[in-house]
């Protein structure tokens, strides 16, 4: 072999070695880009600020100059290319917001007469010709005090042979507990609402009151209440599940599993339904199983929820079993994986959250007008249909094109609402459907400040009682309810209720009595 094919051979060979250099270093390229975005994405979800909301201002400067795609027909893109002036906001004439009284007109009034020395020494020498007033709000902690329940015993004067006569001690929670219905609520609302686990609860109680509670005996207690609050509890899933329509989300919380020196990972389920009280149910796994047990068989209608993929298994089995379930998808959802895409791909993300933003502010409208069905079915087909086939057509296009790669956070975000577009759209088809299912998710935000107080549950069986009560808690907060006083009432008044009467109490129907019954303003 010649010395002149000896080195075209050798030139051949580096070459193929440069490609499949170029190559691998492209492909690395990609493989740190990808993972500098998981770390950037990372860094934010641990120590970044927690809100999304977006500068308008920056947002047009990201879409000044955004081209979605040569290819497409001239009034497509014209279409789908953000116009600045069309993103500047929008000036709202925001209701001016009522000034709120720094409290109620029947506060209890203490008055402290403070009198010049002189006048004091001769007050006869003094006329008063008025005088001036300053106020101040005091606070005086709370207080514990025993309850004594005192039945005297008789008897007949002219028969003191027979036995004496004594009245029937009233019904109460349970006999010999020594925990009112006032502490009992006390201890829930403590815990539930305000998240102090309970032996932060016992540690207060002895150093502020000298009042010994074991947290042995407060957790005795709790249990005791959502034994009593159980009827309740059911009265308000079963009012909920009556309807075709309900909220449904998911939020991991850790429980103590004995025997394994560890905690396991459990799951409260919550349901929720706009106007309606609010329901958890606690399960230990988050499978497809758990929706068998908290929606039941005879429910037919609309499940609006996020791409969990037990929502899809859930709705398939229900079909073959003819109670067909319409699943609903929530643009919430949709909207948070574009905003985390923000800071890699700026001018598409940015165009797609404006274009969320618009469809929010036609809700927000809504809302503003309380609008009815018809009403909101006319504005949602006449403005918010053309916007979503706006952001259809161009997530299509970036999808087929490849205009992002498919492991992005934008890739990501387009490939996730793509996916879930048949069921984003049902709210523009069901007036009563709710744009996001931000309600629910409202709902579960306490339980996530409570356990990073009180970390997990005790066990297995104690989730399903803090369920119980969480829904209660929940459902008072949707009402405007203040917890203590509705805990404290049905506490009270459970031992001699019927279960007839069970759904006269459910926080909506309390919250409307109260509001029935209270005095009318002159």
């Amino acid at each position: 072999m010649s010395e002149e094919v000896r080195l075209q051979e050798l030139i051949a060979q580096k070459e193929a070695q440069n490609r499949l250099l170029q190559a691998e270093n492209e492909r690395q390229s990609q493989e740190i880009k990808l993972l500098k975005e998981k770390i950037d994405l990372l860094l934010r979800r641990l120590f970044g600020s927690k809100s999304e909301k977006l500068d308008a201002a920056q947002l047009e400067l990201l879409l000044k100059d955004l081209e979605l795609g040569k290819a497409a027909a001239s009034a497509e893109k014209a279409e789908a290319t953000p116009n600045v002036e069309a993103l500047k906001p929008v000036a709202r004439a925001s209701a001016k917001k009522q000034r709120r009284e720094r409290w109620p007109k029947d506060l209890p009034v203490e008055q402290e007469v403070i009198e010049p020395t002189e006048v004091r020494d001769n007050p006869e020498a003094f006329r008063c010709i008025g005088e001036e007033l300053t106020e101040m709000l005091d606070f005086q902690p709370a207080k514990f005090f025993r309850r004594q329940i005192i039945r005297r015993k008789f008897v007949r004067r002219d028969e003191a042979e027979l036995a004496p006569v004594i009245a029937p001690l009233p019904e109460s929670l349970q006999q010999r507990c020594i925990a009112a219905p006032g502490l009992l609520a006390q201890v829930i609302v403590s815990k539930y609402c305000d998240h102090l686990p309970l032996y932060r609860q016992e540690q207060i109680y002895w150093d502020r009151h000298q009042v010994w509670l074991p947290r042995q005996s407060m957790a005795r207690w709790i249990q005791l209440a959502s034994e009593w609050l159980k009827p309740i509890y059911r009265q308000i899933k079963e009012q909920m599940m009556r309807g075709s329509y309900i909220q449904v989300d998911e939020t991991p919380i850790r429980y103590l599993d004995p025997g394994n020196g560890k905690t396991g990972q459990g799951y409260l389920w919550v349901a929720h339904r706009p106007g309606e009280d609010v329901l958890f149910e606690w399960y230990t796994t988050r499978e497809a199983k758990c929706l068998d047990k908290l929606i039941p068989i005879g429910f037919s209608g609309t499940i609006q929820c996020d791409g969990y993929s037990a929502y899809d298994r859930f709705a398939r089995h229900r079909a073959i079993e003819g109670k067909p379930i319409l699943l609903a998808g929530c643009w919430a959802h949709a909207r948070r994986g574009f905003y985390e895409a923000l800071d890699h791909a700026p001018k598409e993300a940015g165009w797609v959250l404006i274009q969320i933003g618009h469809l929010y502010d036609i809700e927000r409208n809504l809302r503003r007008q309380r609008a009815g069905s018809v009403l909101r079915d006319a504005y949602r087909t006449s403005q918010s249909v053309p916007i979503c086939r706006r952001i259809q057509r161009v997530l299509q296009r970036w999808y087929l094109t490849r205009h992002f790669l498919p492991r992005s956070t934008m890739g990501k975000a387009v490939s996730y609402t793509l996916a879930q577009w048949q069921s984003l759209e049902v709210y523009l088809k069901e007036p009563e459907i709710e744009i996001d299912n931000n309600l629910v998710e409202n709902a579960i935000r306490p339980t996530a400040l409570g356990k990073k107080n009180w970390l997990f549950f005790g066990d297995a069986d104690a989730g399903q009682r803090s369920a119980i009560i969480y829904s209660i808690i929940e459902s008072c907060r949707r009402h405007g309810i203040e917890p203590y006083t509705y805990l404290r009432d049905v506490l009270t008044r459970l031992p001699t209720m019927t279960n007839r009467q069970i759904k006269d109490i459910v926080p909506k129907a309390w919250a409307e009595a109260i509001r029935n019954t209270a005095p009318r303003a002159a």
